[in-house]
């Protein structure tokens, strides 16, 4: 019997930036984006969506839903997986640096991010920059493939008018910057609401929108925004937002009423 090709780090960080883009549900051997980097891998793709499904057991989110089968995670798995966790932004930089070897490099200006850029770059040289920048297109891939790619409120379904939304402001959790824990799908409608306070998610996961809003005859609002009080958000797949992110949404941003 052959021996098992041992994974080695190039390939478990392949692994990993296709476990953050894809979503939950696609993480199987027909995937064409599977296909193909099994193939640039030299293994199958039954085995590259084994390591996927194996990465997703180490997912709290996932385990918390009572699915099964997700057992094979190994020393390996585990320890990019906290790696991973501890710092977004150095893990984005080397699993662009995996993916650029079978692609090519990725320019900080091809970058996918659809969300308003930092406005202070101050004190950051040009690669940390570009390292932020690069960093940023993680984030918003893993958010909204946590999501399935529809704004967790309304459940618009267009990539385009969707925002990976920060929960704790960019400016004010450097650590957390790029932490999809710390993010929503949002249609560009809702995560400006949600940037400036005009609603939030309380602690059951559910809207609550501000009742120092003052939208008398405003037909839009009622039907885009306020209709929405009370009910619960989709919750996502994967990365699922962590309740203190939600807490400190609640406490320093959202205009609280009367």
């Amino acid at each position: 019997m052959a021996a098992i090709k041992a994974w080695d780090r190039q390939q478990l960080l392949l692994a990993f930036s296709l476990y953050v883009r894809l979503p939950f549900g696609r993480l199987h051997a027909r995937n064409p984006d599977i296909i193909q980097y099994a193939e640039f891998m030299g293994r199958t793709p039954s085995s590259l969506a084994m390591k996927l499904t194996n990465i997703a057991s180490l997912d709290p989110v996932i385990t918390a839903t009572g699915r099964v089968g997700l057992t094979g995670a190994s020393h390996a798995d585990r320890a990019m997986w906290l790696e991973m966790n501890t710092d977004w932004l150095a893990f984005s930089e080397q699993m662009n640096a995996a993916v650029s070897v079978l692609t090519g490099p990725l320019s900080a200006e091809s970058v996918d991010v659809r969300e308003q850029q930092p406005s202070n770059y101050q004190g950051m040289s040009k690669e940390t920059i570009t390292q932020v920048r690069l960093g940023q297109s993680y984030f918003r891939a893993a958010v909204l493939s946590a999501y399935n790619n529809r704004c967790c409120i309304s459940g618009l379904a267009l990539p385009k008018l969707l925002i990976a939304s920060h929960i704790v402001p960019w400016s004010q959790d450097i650590h957390n910057r790029l932490n999809p824990s710390n993010g929503l799908a949002l249609s560009a409608l809702h995560d400006k609401a949600f940037d400036l306070g005009l609603l939030t998610i309380d602690e059951h996961y559910r809207v609550v929108v501000s009742s120092k809003i003052n939208h008398s005859n405003d037909q839009f609002f009622d039907s885009s925004i306020n209709s929405f009080h009370g009910k619960s958000i989709f919750l996502p797949d994967k990365f699922s937002p962590r309740a203190e992110f939600l807490a400190m949404h609640r406490e320093t941003i959202f205009e609280k009423g009367l």
